[in-house]
């Protein structure tokens, strides 16, 4: 079979074979980055969102996602193809697949993260510009001890008092994400904060000062490897900064990682946000990987042969 005979096949993620097999995909792309687990996946699922994966000659070779962005008025739209599959005409499809949909649901930007060159440049393809840099920060992790009990606060784990969970969003999330480096607006939702901001309440860390949350650091577990997790939401409510909030939290969460037998813990960190950076500078974070964010106009222009 010539390479322009092969037969490419889209269809959604339905079953739970589907989700692990998108899983699958993503692992193999992002083999440092931890990919949610089926039941995260499933606890996601909304009308809006759409998840894809792509057959090439029967074999799983790609996957999509296209949803409403954390970043207000745009869309979020994912594709990712396995190396070896790449340049046979599975990318741009899945692509087309994906901007529809997006378009579908009214919007007019679409953007995504890209973490090397050859898919940058194909993103370049069809008019995607680059808005904004990440920095990814890395931390071993040995024998952590425990920070000191604070006086002015409690440290709590959300397992403890799960409640503040929902408090920790109206208290600490809505006040602090507008502080992100982001070009647009932070929209994240309750929903999205109760069920996509945390994945084990023991590994999530609050600071609590009488009946405020005041600040939250932890960690996302990762199921694939355990012996690694994600820094998930680190952030202290404006009138706390300054006095060690966000470093207490942060050492609590990397005490309790030691305890847990995870070895290494990275974080993703808007070039800009200087402050976070040079926290995790001074707890120890070295530097690994640059991700470019782009975004284009919808509907995309595509050229008249695929080609990926």
């Amino acid at each position: 079979m010539e390479p322009n005979d092969r037969v490419i096949r889209i269809r959604p993620v339905e079953t739970d074979a589907d989700y692990e097999a998108w899983r699958q995909v993503r692992l193999a792309v992002l083999p440092d980055e931890r990919a949610p687990s089926i039941a995260e996946l499933r606890k996601a699922e909304t009308p809006q969102r759409l998840f894809l994966v792509a057959e090439l000659d029967g074999e799983i070779a790609a996957h999509g996602t296209s949803d409403r962005s954390n970043e207000a008025d745009r869309a979020s739209v994912i594709a990712r193809v396995r190396p070896e599959a790449r340049r046979r005409g599975i990318g741009t499809a899945l692509l087309r697949a994906l901007t529809e949909h997006a378009a579908a649901q009214g919007f007019t930007i679409a953007g995504c993260s890209i973490d090397d060159d050859g898919s940058l440049e194909f993103a370049k393809r069809f008019g995607y510009t680059e808005y904004l840099r990440q920095v990814e920060q890395v931390r071993q992790i040995a024998d952590e001890p425990w920070p000191p009990t604070p006086t002015e606060y409690d440290v709590v784990q959300v397992s403890e008092r799960p409640e503040l969970w929902a408090a920790a969003y109206e208290q600490v999330a809505v006040p602090t994400l507008p502080d992100l480096d982001t070009t647009a607006p932070m929209d994240v939702t309750a929903e999205e904060w109760a069920t996509e901001w945390i994945n084990d309440p023991a590994a999530m860390f609050l600071a609590v000062a009488g009946d405020q949350v005041i600040g939250v650091a932890g960690l996302m577990l990762d199921t694939d490897k355990p012996e690694r997790a994600e820094v998930a939401y680190t952030a202290v409510v404006p009138q706390w900064r300054g006095k060690a909030v966000a470093s207490t939290l942060k050492r609590s969460s990397m005490a309790w990682a030691a305890e847990h037998g995870i070895t290494e813990i990275y974080t993703w960190t808007q070039q800009g946000n200087a402050n976070m950076r040079r926290l995790n500078e001074h707890l120890g974070f070295a530097y690994r990987t640059v991700s470019v964010n782009v975004r284009a106009e919808l509907p995309l222009k595509f050229p008249d042969e695929l080609g990926s």
